[in-house]
């Protein structure tokens, strides 16, 4: 057992490193996981090289890194069976879609909730085909961080058909 107490921790620390970074991206927004823009993906890359040394210590062995993984591999796993079991747990952790555009009007407090700025909904609404956000019916920023994009003359199959949303309108 005493063999095994380093690998243990590695894997512990591994875990409390994964659940902060979820929380991280929970608290900082959605935008972090779809949109990302050349700052957003040199912050990633850096926060992935910052936490290594948290998570294995000065065990740089082939071990240590493998049990690192492994325990990110159950973390996971367990956390996405959690999601599909417990659906109330899934909103809290990922977060509900919001609607960002209704009928071509801007529902600006859903856009400032989702922390992104006009340019990017514009660049979204661009991205999918649709030249002024007038001419949206819908968008809607998902739970993956990705904006899905709807309009009468917009026909390619990427997008995909939210079931039931609910409007948030904020006179």
């Amino acid at each position: 057992m005493n063999l095994l107490l380093p690998y243990l921790i590695i894997a512990a620390k591994s875990v409390a490193v994964y659940l902060f970074i979820i929380a991280a991206i929970r608290i900082f927004g959605k935008k972090e996981l779809a949109q990302l823009s050349v700052i957003d993906l040199v912050f990633i890359l850096l926060i992935s090289n910052s936490v290594q040394n948290a998570m294995v210590g000065n065990d740089t062995s082939l071990q240590g890194g493998m049990i690192a993984a492994l325990g990110l591999f159950i973390a996971n796993y367990i956390f996405k069976f959690l999601l599909r079991k417990f659906p109330k747990f899934g909103n809290k952790i990922q977060g509900e879609k919001l609607v960002l555009v209704h009928e071509g009007k801007v529902l600006k407090s859903n856009l400032s909730k989702s922390m992104l700025t006009m340019e990017e909904l514009e660049q979204a609404t661009r991205e999918h085909g649709v030249k002024k956000i007038s001419e949206v019916d819908l968008a809607v920023l998902e739970v993956d961080g990705n904006i899905s994009i709807l309009s009468k003359d917009y026909s390619h199959k990427t997008v995909r058909r939210a079931k039931k949303v609910q409007l948030s309108h904020n006179p």
